[in-house]
């Protein structure tokens, strides 16, 4: 089944690029839904499985990580929801969570050189204003992993900011977010190097609950939060395919599109490969095929 929206009449609803978010009072019901988004629009063509791919991916990654994290359930059934809500469509889609206060910063951590950390350093020779070292090629592997937190967009692009700039928001939160986001991005590259993939940079997002503890929320290592690379084709000068929406931006790349108007619908070859990309990601990084 591909859903593209919800609408479940139990509670105040929260629509994002992607997820239909629903508060429950103390709990958040987040579904995922096979919209994608590209250049801050939604486009008109769900990408089937997407949703279930991102939300198989986070739960995976939730548990294997070990950190204190809002997931509650992925069992729809255990989720205690009004006897007349139809399970079916949220089935394999749907996360019941902790609420909390998100930190309004995405904390970034980038490995390697692509995307707009490569634009700036092409031309300052800096990622988010740090200096690195000459001779740095497309798709290279960073000295170390770099932090570089932006500003939470509810619209438009996130903006990339420096560090001081998140320490003077929030305070000592800022040094203890850098060190957990660091420390999760080696732990998750690590392994996804045994899986034959490159966790190229990812973006992580934080939460504060009532008693003060801080969590991981949100999504977390997805292709959507992520850039994931074939091993084989790293390292070579040039930034490798990615198993993300990256398909979808290079074709309406090349396409007459002026990305103020609504944007064109995606041809069938393109929906399809962008749903085997998801597909095969979930299956590296997992072991196993999304049933």
């Amino acid at each position: 089944m591909t859903l593209l929206h919800t609408d479940l009449g139990i509670g105040p609803v929260h629509r994002g690029k992607v997820r239909d978010c629903y508060d429950l009072g103390e709990r958040m019901l987040i579904v995922s839904t096979d919209r994608i988004s590209a250049f801050d629009w939604i486009l008109p063509t769900p990408i089937p499985d997407k949703g279930r791919v991102l939300t198989a991916i986070s739960a995976f990654w939730f548990e294997w990580l070990g950190v204190p994290h809002h997931l509650i359930t992925t069992d729809v059934a255990a989720m205690g929801l009004p006897a007349d809500v139809d399970l079916a469509p949220l089935e394999g889609r749907s996360m019941l969570v902790r609420k909390a206060r998100v930190v309004p910063f995405e904390c970034v951590v980038r490995g390697w050189l692509a995307g707009s950390g490569l634009k700036e350093y092409r031309h300052s020779g800096t990622v988010c204003g740090l200096p690195l070292p000459d001779g740095l090629r497309p798709g290279d592997s960073l000295p170390e992993p770099i932090f570089t937190p932006a500003t939470k967009a509810t619209t438009g692009h996130d903006e990339n900011v420096s560090f001081d700039v998140m320490q003077l928001a929030v305070g000592d939160l800022a040094g203890e977010l850098r060190a957990r986001s660091i420390d999760i991005y080696q732990r998750a590259a690590a392994y996804a190097a045994q899986r034959g993939i490159v966790l190229a940079d990812t973006k992580f997002e934080w939460g504060q609950t009532d008693e003060g503890q801080t969590i991981l929320v949100d999504e977390v290592l997805t292709p959507d939060s992520s850039r994931f690379w074939p091993q084989a084709e790293a390292g070579l000068g040039e930034v490798p395919s990615s198993f993300d929406k990256q398909f979808v931006r290079d074709w309406l790349e090349a396409t007459d599109w002026d990305k103020s108007s609504p944007p064109p619908p995606l041809p069938e070859q393109i929906v399809e490969e962008t749903r085997r990309k998801y597909l095969e990601a979930y299956r590296l990084l997992t072991g196993q095929s999304l049933q």
